[in-house]
């Protein structure tokens, strides 16, 4: 799937930059093509302008009338040889007279566009005005359109990735929850099965020990095929007290800890902190985050439990004195398949974040974390 879609990027990319390398190259050339056009229009609009100034009183003024005329999109700004400002056409009229620089900036701008056109009213002595100009408007949109086409492109291909990303991300979703809905059926048998065998153990006083500790072992069982079960389905949030929940995983984790592995927990005294939770998912988020902490730890340290009563929200925070996570791997210990432990898959982290964030609208994050002093997971539950 991760092929997938980066073969569908790089086409994309390739399309996309196809496209616009061929707008811009058409674009410019159509661009220059106007460009001497307009040059060309303009000389002929100041040989008329020569025409009319030149010309007696019975000649024919009719052509370079026209010519004159014609030209309404190109401004033009007419100078002395000294570049002071004689006249002006095709400007904004009502900024020329509400601002005394506006021409004198229009100069500067149409001084660096184009090289302007000369009109010699005499050569002895030497006599010429100057005619400098800027881009139609026509000049203006070939001129912008690549950009234009540009953003156009990228926001598509922005708005297709977002679309396939989000498919896929639907897709993993479903196969992730098929997988896991397919475990629990898978085990529902063979633990409807141990059930029977131990309620046959149990008639035999001499293996009541020995019933009694498989019996922990198949409700251990039960309670993870039922945590499947869940998976993908909206599961019914209670009102729980935390701190109880809490407590419960602390106490199943720590039977199984090394003896120099200490637990503490923090939390408000006398006072029951309530948050609306799913009580067997939420379990399971705990004692994933408590078995992250029990193995980043070489077999001693502290494992610490902090939870506080927010307006609005519950805060725990789940610390540990082990070896830390990298930073370069601090965004990855929530993806599927991570892991720095030579066994396992990596999804615990990656499931207790989708149970807290999917199904309680609550957050898990890394809250901070440094390498062989320990590291600090954070969960934010609404209440």
């Amino acid at each position: 799937m991760l092929r997938q879609l980066i073969n569908i990027r790089t086409a994309l990319a390739l399309v996309a930059v196809a496209i616009v390398s061929g707008t811009i190259f058409y674009s410019n050339l159509l661009a220059k093509k106007i460009e001497k056009e307009e040059r060309e229009k303009l000389s002929l609009w100041v040989e008329a302008n020569k025409f009319i100034a030149n010309s007696g009183e019975n000649a024919d003024l009719t052509l370079a009338s026209q010519i004159q005329q014609h030209n309404a999109d190109i401004p033009i700004i007419q100078t002395n040889e000294q570049d002071s400002i004689i006249d002006s056409r095709n400007l904004d009229s009502s900024e020329i007279t509400n601002s005394k620089d506006y021409l004198k900036k229009k100069l500067e701008e149409f001084k660096s566009a184009h090289p302007p056109i000369l009109l010699v009213l005499s050569t002895k002595p030497y006599v010429a005005d100057k005619y400098y100009y800027g881009d139609s408007t026509l000049l203006k949109q070939v001129k912008y359109y690549p950009i234009i086409q540009l953003l156009i492109v990228a926001l598509f291909i922005l708005i297709t990735l977002y679309s396939i990303s989000t498919r896929n991300k639907s897709t993993q979703n479903q196969v992730w929850a098929g997988m896991a809905k397919e475990t629990a059926h898978q085990l529902g048998t063979p633990i409807s099965s141990l059930e029977g065998w131990v309620e046959m153990l149990k008639e035999d006083e001499a293996n009541q020990s020995i019933s009694s500790e498989m019996e922990k072992d198949v409700n251990r069982l039960k309670l993870i095929s039922d945590r499947f079960g869940k998976i993908g389905s909206t599961p019914k949030l209670e009102e729980f007290n935390v701190t109880d929940q809490i407590e419960k995983m602390v106490e199943y984790i720590k039977r199984r800890a090394p003896d120099k592995v200490n637990f503490s927990i923090d939390a408000p005294a006398e006072i029951p902190v309530i948050a609306k939770i799913s009580g067997p998912l939420f379990d399971w988020v705990i004692e994933n985050l408590l078995k992250n902490a029990l193995d980043a730890m070489e077999g001693k340290g502290l494992i610490a439990v902090k939870i506080k009563q927010r307006p609005g929200n519950v805060v725990i925070d789940v610390s540990d004195t082990g070896k830390g996570i990298s930073k370069q791997n601090i965004a990855k210990v929530f993806k599927p398949g991570f892991t720095t432990k030579k066994r396992g898959w990596g999804l615990g982290l990656s499931l207790s974040k989708r149970i807290i964030e999917q199904y309680h609208k609550g957050q898990l994050f890394v809250k901070s974390s440094e390498a062989g002093k320990g590291t600090t997971f954070r969960i934010i539950l609404n209440t």
